[in-house]
């Protein structure tokens, strides 16, 4: 399982402990899907049903956009 997921930023985000959560710890998401990157939301809940071997595509790289099977992720090279 795979997600192709569109990121803008072209620089680091700079965590501190406003960024902590209850028990102290900080949780960074890593599924892409989160609308409060670079932090998890609980948004990577929407990928649970994704398959080995797939890549995903999810509208507006949103956990509650629609899901679309692609078939490759493809590079200019750049």
């Amino acid at each position: 399982m795979a997600r192709e997921i569109t990121h803008e930023e072209r620089g680091p985000a700079v965590l501190d402990d406003d960024d902590k959560g209850d028990d102290g710890l900080i949780y960074v998401c890593r599924c892409g899907l989160s609308d409060s990157q670079p932090l998890c939301d609980g948004s990577h809940n929407a990928t649970t049903d994704e398959e080995d071997g797939i890549v995903y595509k999810y509208a507006n790289d949103d956990a509650d956009g629609d899901r679309r099977v692609i078939g490759e992720i493809a590079s200019d090279g750049e």
